[in-house]
């Protein structure tokens, strides 16, 4: 059985509607094959950038491209810079748009420590935060959104892409900071100094966006050292080590949701590992089946994690079924071996 065959062709004719051209487009594109130039998708995109959310993100964008304060653009959660530009790529925008390009630009020139990676400062001016506020996740977030967006050839990607990379294997890395990333394979101040699952699916998604043939042998020993965590325990149990050995995993891994913020979920950590060519490791079959157990009686999947009143525009409605996270879900499906006996 295929994974169409899984999630039935009125799941996939749900997802191709009209009603949320952003979903159009990711599902023409990434499920059913469509190269990016086809007519349909192009229209579909087109369409999602005169629709809500990606239209009142970009109508409450400052004319010099940040939204909120100004400065790095962490804080407020969720309505800073830096989240409207993750969410606008999370949102399939539309690279080529002007006001995507000024938001771009401005992460470029205030959200980079002198470090390399990407910092979180809860400071309302202009100040870049300090080499210690630079974390993975938000790094991660960030610098996927810019390659996405085109600005992989920028020397302040490159120089973030760098930083993450030596912050995950330890090469060449002068100073970790107790603040912030606080060791070599994702050790985060944040987890008490243990490895962070979370900030290590966020690199990964990042590294994941740079094409294989433009990675460097350093972001491909960063690379393994991420998948050797995410896979050191079953996917399934998010069993990672957390800042209490004996605290059970956050329930945000199992409450699938969209968009995506800095906590994760088991669903984009298949996506992660599954992008990185990772989906036949047997090591994600219980994870693969957990999600086949999320599907509803249509076989789609609910948002359990919508960030309602957080966000600017509301995404989706909190806990109905939901486009976004069947689409993921159906394109993780995709790239993994269908477990023997699913229905």
């Amino acid at each position: 059985m295929s994974w169409r065959g899984l999630v039935g062709a009125d799941t996939v004719d749900w997802l191709v509607e009209d009603d949320v051209p952003a979903v159009r487009a990711f599902a023409l594109s990434r499920l059913l094959d469509r190269p990016l130039d086809d007519p349909e998708i192009l229209a579909a995109r087109s369409a999602a950038m005169a629709s809500d959310p990606i239209r009142s993100i970009l109508a409450s964008q400052e004319p010099d491209g940040h939204w909120g304060p100004p400065g790095p653009g962490y804080y407020p959660k969720y309505t800073g810079t830096v989240w409207q530009l993750m969410f606008l790529d999370q949102l399939g925008a539309d690279g080529a748009d002007e006001r995507v390009q000024r938001a771009c630009d401005y992460v470029l020139e205030h959200t980079p420590t002198s470090a390399g990676g990407m910092g979180a400062l809860a400071s309302r001016s202009d100040t870049l935060p300090p080499p210690s506020a630079a974390i993975h996740c938000l790094n991660g977030n960030v610098v996927r959104a810019l390659v996405g967006f085109g600005r992989l050839d920028d020397p302040r990607v490159r120089a973030a892409v760098e930083w993450a990379a030596r912050a995950v294997t330890g090469e060449g890395m002068e100073r970790y900071y107790r603040s912030g990333t606080s060791g070599p394979c994702f050790e985060c101040a944040a987890n008490d100094r243990h490895p962070c699952a979370w900030g290590a699916v966020k690199e990964l998604l990042a590294f994941a966006r740079i094409p294989p043939r433009r990675r460097t042998p350093l972001v491909r020993r960063a690379i393994d050292v991420g998948v050797d965590l995410l896979l050191s325990v079953d996917p399934a149990t998010a069993a990672y080590p957390t800042a209490d050995r004996d605290s059970k995993p956050s329930g945000a891994w199992f409450q699938l949701g969209f968009p995506s913020a800095y906590v994760t979920d088991v669903l984009q950590n298949l996506e992660a590992l599954t992008e990185l060519g990772r989906g036949h490791d047997p090591r994600l079959a219980n994870a693969v089946a957990w999600l086949l157990d999320q599907r509803d009686a249509d076989g789609r999947w609910h948002n359990r994690h919508a960030y309602n009143g957080k966000t600017t525009v509301p995404f989706e409605r909190q806990g109905a079924p939901s486009k976004w996270v069947t689409a993921r879900a159906c394109a993780v499906l995709k790239a993994v071996p269908v477990p023997a006996g699913a229905r």
